[in-house]
């Protein structure tokens, strides 16, 4: 069988890594992807290979960038967090006392760490939203401030796929004055020419194009299917994203969502300074530390696990203050680690332990058994 040629470097010590990065592509020919590790903020595993887009016939190089999904959710934590190391938020408080709107509804006393936790009950719309609507940052955050939500706040958690992105975007504009594409870009002006929330339009030709396999076309065939109303209207507002997320030309393809700022979803990263950003909340990394460690002992603290509101079959991963905890559900390196993943592949981390920044991304697009980055992850345990 034909091999993807991978390009970049790794380390001594860290071959197993490149070893599993390089099997990830084998059976997946218009593949495209990317995998960068830091170490006490040094790069020590750099690589790429195969096909940045398929209908260009271009290949995917050192600076491609693609979508990163629900890996978002994990650098928006990280805004919050520095929001609270600044003194502007604070886990503990009410979200209307920076957002008073939000206080409709009966959710008055719903806390940040309580929003981070999707323990808010505004996992889904009650209507349904065009994609205009979804791209009007004004109307999806006033429409989520005025509903009512759909089980108690607090008594339990469902997971806000979109929209813990707007709620958490929302915050940062309250206190910042800015949209969090803004407020990334400042707090990781390091790293700017590789990570936005919002795509800028000089940036379009770097990004790679989005292909959804079989199974994760299966995958949003069976969200379609699923009992409940609010799981698959979590995923696609009711209309404004298809179930899969992608089809050749439109959801996360679609240039116009790729420059909204849709934060639980559509950020778009190289792999290079994602893992740096992660690697900045635990250690130095390129003259910038992003948290200290009294904000993310806070940050950190676990607060959703085990089956959710709405049933889904297990395993199910774990969260604390926004941040994905290891589980059964997302294998990371140890209980020191803490990121997000995202649908297709995805994956971003940082661990405290080993003061390791790490990110893979993909545009080819998985679902169920998919076991690309926890192979790499696997690896990279028994190599640090």
């Amino acid at each position: 069988m034909t091999r993807t040629d991978i390009h970049g470097t790794a380390e001594g010590g860290y071959e197993e890594v490149a070893e599993a990065f390089a099997d990830a592509f084998v059976g997946r020919p218009t593949m495209g992807a990317g995998l960068t590790v830091r170490v006490d903020g040094r790069r020590v595993v750099h690589l790429w290979g195969g096909v940045a887009d398929e209908q260009r016939a271009t290949s995917w190089d050192e600076d491609t960038a693609s979508v990163i999904f629900s890996c978002t959710k994990g650098v928006m934590s990280v805004l919050i967090a520095r929001l609270v190391q600044e003194g502007l938020l604070d886990y503990e408080q009410p979200v209307a006392r920076y957002w008073p709107e939000f206080a409709a509804a009966s959710k008055a006393d719903v806390t940040v760490a309580e929003l981070l936790a999707h323990r808010a009950g505004l996992s889904a719309f009650r209507r349904a939203l065009t994609l205009d609507q979804a791209l009007d940052w004004s109307f999806v955050t006033a429409a989520l401030a005025a509903q009512e939500p759909l089980w108690a706040p607090g008594t339990g958690y469902a997971y806000h796929a979109i929209t813990h992105g707007w709620l958490a975007g929302e915050l940062v504009r309250r206190a910042t004055g800015q949209l969090p594409g803004g407020y990334l870009a400042r707090m990781a002006e390091a790293w700017s020419d590789g990570i936005w929330i919002g795509l800028p339009d000089a940036q379009r030709s770097r990004i790679a194009h989005l292909q959804a396999s079989e199974s994760q076309r299966e995958a949003g065939r069976q969200l379609e299917a699923a009992e409940s109303p609010w799981t698959p209207r979590a995923m696609t507002l009711g209309g404004a994203f298809p179930a899969a997320l992608v089809t050749p030309g439109s959801g996360f393809n679609d240039p116009g969502v790729q420059a909204a700022q849709i934060p639980g979803a559509g950020g778009i990263a190289t792999t290079d300074a994602l893992s740096a950003f992660w690697s900045a909340t635990v250690t130095e990394t390129d003259g910038v530390r992003l948290i200290d460690d009294a904000v993310l002992d806070q940050a950190l603290i676990p607060m959703s696990a085990g089956e959710p509101v709405f049933p889904t079959d297990g395993p199910w991963p774990r969260w604390a203050r926004g941040f994905q905890l290891d589980s059964e559900a997302r294998r990371y390196l140890g209980e020191a680690s803490f990121g997000h993943d995202g649908a297709g592949g995805q994956v971003a981390f940082a661990d405290r332990d080993a003061r390791v920044g790490f990110a893979f991304v993909t545009n080819w697009m998985e679902a169920g058994a998919d076991d690309r980055a926890t192979n790499i992850v696997d690896a990279l345990r028994r190599s640090v």
